[in-house]
């Protein structure tokens, strides 16, 4: 069974910074993707930063600039680096994994981790 343990979340001041880790267990498939989702109370669950098998990410417009989504793929861990933070970025932050047969075909697993809260203060 595939787990994911997720670290790093807490209170910090706007304008501070928190690097969120992502550690996976298990039998990891070679071809995978790594995602970082966030839900606020009352909001959609978003993503935020998502990291492809080539090493390719990509981000949501409000965190553009300011995060950053790497991976370890030794370790398979995902870790993401937000700077700058704002009160609007107060969310629970998910990782997600998701496992492909092969490089175009939709994802064939889907695991998530239990969540790191994200508070920051005005």
């Amino acid at each position: 069974q595939v787990q994911l343990v997720e670290s790093g979340g807490g209170l910090v001041q706007a304008g501070g910074s928190l690097r969120l880790s992502c550690v996976a267990s298990g039998s990891i498939a070679s071809i995978n993707t790594m995602h970082w989702y966030r839900q606020a109370p009352g909001k959609q669950r978003e993503v935020v930063a998502n990291i492809y098998f080539n090493g390719n990410t990509n981000y949501a417009d409000s965190v553009k600039g300011r995060f950053t989504i790497s991976k370890d793929n030794a370790r398979n861990a995902a870790y993401l680096q937000m700077n700058n933070l704002k009160p609007e970025d107060t969310a629970v932050y998910y990782c997600n994994l998701k496992t492909y047969r092969t490089v175009s075909a939709p994802p064939s697993s889907n695991y998530w981790g239990q969540g790191t809260q994200v508070t920051v203060s005005s």
